[in-house]
């Protein structure tokens, strides 16, 4: 793969704290064919529709989703209606989601509040525009479902770059080194999300594009640690936090300072994205606790 036939798309969003570089779409534009991996939410797709105009994108002929989760999907119904010829590849299990999507969108309100409103609602995609495929045509991108961070989680593997979603969480580039930490939803599952990424870990990937964030190598490193990352803190959990209040959240992020080195790197991140990620290890936190306590 040419390297300069894909570009990140940042879809900023400045109504929310520490939401600079932290969602985007990958656009590829081959020769023989165009696709897009996760556009969004809704409020996105005027500027993602404005930078698909200035890349010179006419077709689009694949639309990839990694996962339902309002953030990276839900505005892939809208982006249809300026490119109705796209097909979405999407997770079996999250077809109907995304064809019907009320359930997912009230979903989102009630787990989210403000921030789902902020994204704005997701938008149906026609029956016929939807599918889920192990091989995406005669692109050569191989679909692998990976269950973990969602139940209808995706990575696309395509000429050595893994499309990797958040089957290994976040990441922030910091200075000194990898800052990354798991993102558990509160239906978590340890053995699932580490067999999805040992399987990863064996296709051996050249590089990884990391919805959450960017595109880094060597990929098998970003991999080890975020495997790593759930036992320890699955650990960390069952430790310090098994209480789930703010003192045991206040517990757990002095634990995993001292324990996760990669982890203790969020105090070299600027304040905004060091209260996005502050306010996140709660959620992981209580995926956590629901996976210990149905053990």
């Amino acid at each position: 793969m040419n390297r300069e036939n894909l570009s990140c798309i940042d879809l900023d969003e400045s109504r929310l704290e520490g939401f600079t570089k932290f969602i985007s779409a990958w656009l590829y534009q081959g020769e023989d064919f165009t696709f897009l991996v996760d556009p969004g939410p809704l409020a996105s797709i005027p500027h993602l529709l404005k930078e698909l105009k200035l890349k010179g994108v006419k077709k689009l002929d694949y639309i990839l989703l990694t996962h339902i989760h309002i953030d990276h999907a839900g505005g892939a119904g809208e982006l249809l209606k300026s490119y109705p010829e796209a097909q979405v590849i999407c997770h079996p299990q999250g077809i109907k989601h995304m064809v019907e999507p009320e359930k997912l969108w009230q979903g989102s309100l009630k787990v989210l509040g403000y921030m789902a409103e902020v994204y704005g609602e997701i938008i149906p995609i026609p029956k016929a525009n939807i599918a889920f495929l192990e091989e995406v045509g005669e692109t050569g991108i191989s679909v692998f479902l990976t269950p973990g961070h969602a139940q209808h989680h995706l990575c696309f593997l395509f000429d050595g770059l893994l499309f990797a979603g958040e089957v290994v969480g976040v990441r922030s580039p910091v200075k000194s080194g990898i800052y990354m930490r798991p993102a558990t939803p509160p239906r978590f599952i340890l053995d699932v999300a580490l067999d999805s990424i040992g399987r990863m870990i064996k296709l051996k990937p050249e590089s990884l594009v990391i919805a959450h964030y960017g595109l880094v190598d060597p990929a098998l490193d970003y991999l080890e640690i975020g495997r790593d990352q759930l036992n320890l803190w699955v650990r960390g959990v069952e430790t310090v936090a098994m209480a789930g209040d703010e003192e045991s959240e206040e517990r757990l992020f002095q634990w995993l300072l001292e324990n996760d080195p990669n982890y203790s790197r969020i105090k070299e991140l600027d304040p905004e994205t060091y209260a996005r990620e502050r306010y996140f290890l709660g959620n992981t936190m209580r995926g956590m606790i629901g996976y210990i306590k149905s053990r």
